[in-house]
């Protein structure tokens, strides 16, 4: 038995399991296409502070690249999951993009990046957020990665009307020299992005966003929706255009997007998706089959623990996704670039453990027991 802190104070018994759950790796998905959003690991030994650059652990961050493309899944590189804008900044991301580029190159994995605006650090006029994000889809373009056209706070601050997002938009998708991913990424996830295509009213600016992609179909490859609202995802979906994919980022609602309806489905590009790496993909590849039921079996159950990382406020669930790396073996450390990992509260770390074990995602439980162990006696919780 071990012993975890609750909420309010107190500490409560859970008995971990004994055995991993047995998933196999296999090759790629057919029936969807699936990214997961990936972490990056700090370097635990850097001389830095919240304030400094980020200090990655290279080898440790690739290595887990590996892991979730031996699964079968795409990597989504540089993203919020990354700490962009939480720790890492443009010149950490634009050599993660580098580094991982090169690294799906080598074992051909598949592998879209973020271009953003995050090299800005003040206050910029129009023309400068265009450049910004010019620069860095040239990048991302350069080392032949698959470019997402991420929201921008700076573009966000320094638009005043939804054709200031339709300017911008059009001038990058016309440049794009193959198809992108648009990413709505919602206020939940970051409060500087409130309002973003011009409106904090949802329904206008869905429709500013449509108008966007319907001047450049042949440039976007799909949309990223992370908005927390399976209903607005699955309108939003069926108003796509043709060969337009919906790429659903609801952390919440993901199962049944990803298995879909009558009218069309979703596929995935998803934080919690970095955790969950082995059961998304046995989960999909069941759902390769046609077996809707069988994939829903799988992944239901894995809606409590995401609900349990992305809870309010939802921009903190990379502290857990970090320390689930670290208890099942991913790293040998529960740190994070830009002191995140200070981020949640024991109680919640305590349950995000619990939630994981019992869904058998640690390869080595025991591992997994004795790290959470170590964190406890660390913040003072008895034996």
């Amino acid at each position: 038995m071990i012993r975890l802190p609750v909420a309010g104070g107190g500490v409560r018994e859970y008995e971990p399991r004994a055995e991993p759950l047995a998933v196999p790796t296999g090759g790629a998905l057919v029936s969807r296409t699936v990214f997961s959003a990936a972490h990056v690991v700090a370097d635990p030994y850097a001389d830095t502070t919240p304030d400094s650059p980020a200090a990655v652990d290279w080898d440790a961050t690739l290595a887990f690249r590996r892991h979730l493309w031996a699964h079968g899944l795409g990597v989504a590189e540089a993203m919020d999951t990354a700490q962009r804008g939480m720790g890492l900044d443009w010149a950490g991301a634009a050599e993660l993009i580098r580094r991982s580029a090169a690294e799906a190159h080598s074992v051909g994995g598949r592998i879209a990046c973020g271009v953003g605006t995050d090299q800005l650090t003040g206050p910029a006029d129009l023309p400068t957020v265009r450049q910004a994000y010019e620069e860095q889809l040239a990048l991302v373009e350069e080392t032949g990665s698959q470019a997402i056209l991420m929201a921008s706070r700076a573009l966000a601050a320094a638009a005043s009307t939804p054709d200031d997002y339709l300017d911008t938009y059009g001038h990058l998708l016309r440049q794009a020299s193959e198809p992108v991913v648009l990413h709505w990424l919602g206020p939940m996830f970051d409060p500087a992005l409130d309002g973003y295509w011009g409106s904090a009213d949802l329904d206008t600016a869905t429709e500013t966003f449509l108008e966007v992609i319907a001047a450049h179909p042949d440039k976007v490859d799909g949309i990223k929706v992370s908005l927390l609202d399976a209903r607005r995802e699955v309108e939003l979906r069926r108003r796509l255009p043709e060969g337009v994919r919906c790429y659903t980022g609801d952390d919440f609602h993901y199962p049944e997007l990803i298995a879909g309806d009558e009218q069309g489905f979703s596929h995935a590009l998803l934080g919690i998706f970095d955790p969950l790496a082995p059961l998304a993909a046995e989960a999909v590849r069941t759902l390769d089959t046609g077996d809707a039921e069988g994939f829903r079996k799988i992944l239901d159950p894995t809606v409590e623990l995401s609900r349990h990382l992305f809870e309010a406020p939802t921009r903190f669930y990379k502290t857990g996704v970090v320390l689930l790396a670290w208890l099942a073996g991913h790293q040998d450390h529960f740190t994070m670039v830009g002191g995140l990992h200070s981020a949640r509260s024991l109680p919640h770390l305590a349950r995000a453990y619990e939630l994981a074990d019992g869904l058998g995602l640690f390869p080595d439980p025991s591992l997994a027991e004795a790290r959470m162990r170590a964190l406890l006696t660390v913040h003072g919780v008895p034996r």
